[in-house]
């Protein structure tokens, strides 16, 4: 497998058909996985990612723009979030390095976020009026939800990696347990062979007449 895996979304990242797209993927050691995007000119755009599980949880990331242009880079950060507008169209490239890991695979958050979300009653030319008391309300309840969607994502990130931390620590207090029981065994039965060799009866030499 080549250690350059680029990931071309076809499907997810659209920018006609949804603003935003979220995933988790795994990132392999000595890896490194691009993400690319089309995007017009002049939108704000989001790229907010966190290492979940595996190794010092850090990885390098950087925002390629359609000239090559390196528009933002990090080294070895367990999270961070970066916003910037578009000033040309083109492609735009994400890219994660798990390059100076040589044995440790990571597990990634990834929350890329295009545009603004469209409003929940769309105004036009022909509306002159103001938003209703049921059209403020549910403006409301909608903002609400997505505030409430995004505490619950940021939440179960943290179940995940704080639940990884536990079962990584049963591990090593389980192996060292069998470790203790071992040298445990091995003391007890050395002394018991010890004492056994205190009590053994031992036979009287034969003197040898000359």
């Amino acid at each position: 497998m080549n250690k350059f895996t680029y990931i071309t979304f076809c499907g997810l990242f659209l920018l006609s058909a949804v603003t935003a797209s979220e995933l988790t993927f795994e990132l392999p050691d000595s890896a490194k996985q691009c993400f690319h995007e089309v995007i017009d000119t002049g939108v704000q755009c989001t790229v907010e990612f966190q290492v979940v599980t595996g190794g010092q949880y850090d990885v390098d990331m950087h925002v390629e723009a359609p000239n090559k242009e390196i528009l933002y880079n990090v080294v070895k950060k367990q999270y961070d979030s970066f916003t910037w507008t578009t000033n040309q169209p083109g492609v735009y490239t994400v890219c994660f390095s798990n390059e100076f890991s040589t044995f440790t695979h990571k597990l990634v958050y990834l929350d890329f976020q295009v545009g603004d979300d469209p409003p929940l009653f769309p105004l036009n030319d022909e509306r002159v009026t103001a938003m209703t008391l049921m059209e403020s309300s549910s403006e409301a309840v909608h903002s609400s939800l997505r505030d409430m969607v995004d505490y619950q994502t940021h939440h179960r990130l943290r179940e995940t990696q704080g639940r990884k931390r536990a079962e990584d620590l049963s591990s090593r207090v389980q192996w060292y347990s069998i470790g203790q029981s071992i040298v445990i065994v091995s003391i007890m039965c050395g002394q018991v062979l010890v004492l056994r060799s205190f009590f053994s009866e031992k036979k009287p030499l034969k003197n040898v007449s000359t």
